[in-house]
């Protein structure tokens, strides 16, 4: 598994992840084991929300990690609604509960809400001091939103932006990305299999990813991960469900592509128009 530094924390982590959204609705068991097998082949990369199953989630997450915590990098999300100076601090310690852990590597504001971004911020600032987190980060936010932040927290602060980016959406290369790369943020792909919108092996794209993961013995699903984490900034975090589609994830990180095939890749699903805000779900 290849590991790169997670933005400015140096933190070195697998550049395919884990993803926990709606796990909620698996098998339990199955996911548990996903997990820890995820863990055996190199991803220490684990993301979980307080809104995820409100906390069933994290809870499951901290019954796969009991006895491998220092192998994690674990990051969970605060609720915008709940992101007031003393509601982010009541939130993370709740999620620290639920993940049986008492800090996390990373915590992120899940989207922009209601409450000043200033306080939100603050608490943040305030939990890293407590040492209940190691670096803080951000969700669904846009490369002016960014500029927001920076000018509320200073340089070097934010350590991730994590965003919907998929072979079908990539309306955050326009701006979101160059940002990033710009002030060393690091940038999460969520959803990168587009929950549901993955090209149909019938459509020209989807006939373009079969040839190239036959030339790579590998499937469409690793090639268009290998594709999204081609910038050195940029991580992914599929949910797997089952065992062995956690291990057909890790195995993507080792694909390389060629420039010929990223380019047919590009070519197959054009990037589209700049337009205002991040895509979400």
């Amino acid at each position: 598994m290849k590991h790169r530094a997670f933005g400015l924390t140096n933190k070195q982590v697998s550049i395919i992840g884990q993803g926990t959204w709606n796990m909620e609705k698996d098998d339990r068991r199955a996911a548990i084991e996903a997990l820890r097998r995820g863990l055996d082949a190199g991803m220490n990369h684990i993301d979980t929300a307080e809104m995820y199953g409100d906390g069933e989630v994290e809870e499951l997450v901290g019954e796969a990690i009991a006895d491998r915590r220092g192998e994690v990098f674990l990051v969970s999300k605060v609720l915008p609604q709940n992101a007031s100076r003393r509601g982010t601090v009541q939130a993370c310690e709740r999620s620290l509960r639920r993940l049986r852990t008492d800090y996390f590597d990373c915590y992120l504001l899940h989207w922009p809400g209601r409450h000043p971004l200033r306080d939100t911020i603050a608490a943040l600032e305030e939990l890293r001091e407590m040492g209940k987190i190691r670096a803080w980060g951000l969700s669904n936010f846009d490369e002016e939103e960014l500029a927001d932040a920076i000018r509320i927290a200073g340089e070097g602060k934010i350590a991730c932006n994590q965003v919907l980016y998929h072979l079908k959406e990539r309306a955050i290369e326009h701006a979101v990305i160059p940002f990033c790369d710009e002030h060393g943020i690091a940038v999460v792909a969520y959803s990168p299999f587009g929950s549901g919108d993955f090209p149909s092996p019938r459509s020209a794209g989807g006939r373009i990813l079969a040839e190239i993961a036959k030339a790579h013995n590998a499937t469409p699903y690793q090639i268009a991960l290998a594709f999204l984490v081609r910038d050195p900034n940029l991580f992914a975090i599929p949910k797997a469900a089952h065992p062995e589609h956690a291990l057909d994830n890790a195995a993507a990180a080792e694909i390389e592509l060629s420039e010929d095939e990223i380019r047919r890749i590009d070519e197959a699903f054009p990037r589209g128009r700049r337009r205002g805000g991040v895509p979400t779900i």
